[in-house]
């Protein structure tokens, strides 16, 4: 079987989307009776293969000058290469005009494509559209945003969600056709381990803070800003306590900065490219915090388990089924000052306990099993076009 990823939502500096691509090629490689295609934007227009592994980068802009992401705007060029390495079945990563193109091309060749709902995009616009342009504006958006996820995902083959209760939301907005997939962790490089000090030194991470730990896009949907504030907190009310450490890149690097200063408690880094170095990161940390309550996909939040490292969230958004241990001691609402008393309380109770218990959970979550069902879905749509 011949399988083609599209997506826009690639970096190739770290990101969940890359990293689940990632380890998608490598199974790939490993099983030996499969082709992956991969349709990316970057710098230049290039083709390189590894094995069974070919890479399509096609020239695009950067979205702004501080990200590392890329606008795929050369529609007709993913039509191109679609028409001349004919896959069997096509998974568009993002809902956007590439997944039209990928679907038009798709009609075309007489090809499945599934989408993968990595996020749910509307709930990033319609919170914003509500902050500035009222009740009615926010109602009016929000019934396009359901009319057009139900447009173009009711015309694939099948919709990949990671959640339940994103299926259920999926499904009250007419989109029928939807598969829930686990997300997976590498459990050979992801594993629990002794606290990492020497890389808790090399992070500037002081001795005798309680490190508390983001990895991922630093952008408003993933919750930094309720992050950043709830951290004001804690170092206002407990001086020295608490370390921050940020890995990732994105639009609110500044403000990141800006917390650095003031509380001269704050470290950031970049994207760890190396899989084996992110894990010592995990291992390194007390704490995973993860503030935002948009997000579906939540690799990280696996990963950071797998090490055995605690996670601290916000109940009530489609993370809660990654808790996989104290989920009572999440926060009970979206704001700074209850996710700042959720990351105080876990940091009073008996942490290496639960990161046991996570790091064991965490395993069921292996690649292999993953993919195992994902192909298998792959599988089925071909044998319903009769490929």
């Amino acid at each position: 079987m011949k399988i083609c990823d599209v997506t826009q939502f690639y970096s190739p500096y770290g990101g969940g989307v890359r990293r689940y691509i990632a380890e998608k090629q490598a199974y790939v490689r490993a099983r030996g009776d499969h082709e992956h295609v991969l349709l990316i934007p970057g710098l230049r227009d290039e083709c390189t293969m590894e094995g069974p592994c070919k890479v399509h980068t096609i020239r695009s802009p950067r979205l702004d000058r501080t990200s590392r992401y890329r606008l795929l705007l050369r529609v007709g060029a993913v039509r191109e290469i679609l028409r001349r390495e004919r896959p069997d079945v096509i998974e568009a990563g993002d809902p956007y005009h590439v997944a039209w193109a990928a679907w038009m091309e798709a009609c075309s060749l007489k090809i499945p494509v599934v989408g993968f709902y990595h996020s749910h995009f509307p709930d990033a616009y319609l919170r914003t559209v509500k902050k500035y342009c009222g009740g009615l504006v926010h109602d009016f958006v929000q019934d396009y945003a359901k009319a057009y996820i139900e447009r173009l995902y009711g015309r694939l083959s099948r919709t990949l969600v990671p959640s339940p209760h994103l299926r259920e939301l999926l499904a009250s907005w007419g989109v029928g056709n939807t598969v829930v997939v686990r997300l997976g962790v590498d459990t050979t490089v992801f594993r629990p381990g002794d606290r990492d000090l020497g890389m808790r030194g090399r992070l500037g991470v002081p001795e005798g803070r309680i490190c508390l730990l983001f990895v991922g896009r630093l952008a408003h949907e993933k919750g930094v800003g309720t992050l950043l504030d709830a951290f004001r907190r804690l170092h206002a009310e407990e001086r020295g306590r608490f370390h921050l450490l940020v890995v990732g890149q994105g639009p609110l690097r500044r403000d990141v900065e800006a917390v650095a200063r003031e509380t001269g408690a704050v470290g950031w880094t970049d994207n760890f490219q190396d899989s084996g170095e992110l894990a010592r990161v995990y291992r390194a940390a007390d704490i995973f915090v993860h503030p935002g309550v948009l997000e579906t996909f939540g690799l990280v939040t696996v990963e950071a388990q797998a090490c055995g490292l605690p996670v601290v969230g916000i109940r009530g958004s489609y993370m809660d089924r990654l808790a996989f241990c104290g989920i009572e001691r999440w926060a009970e609402e979206n704001s700074p000052a209850a996710l700042a008393a959720a990351v105080r309380a876990l940091a009073g109770g008996p942490r290496d306990e639960v990161g046991a218990l996570v790091a064991e959970a965490a395993a069921a979550y292996a690649w292999p099993k993953v993919f195992e069902e994902l192909f298998a879905v792959y599988r089925q749509v071909c044998d319903e076009r009769g490929q």
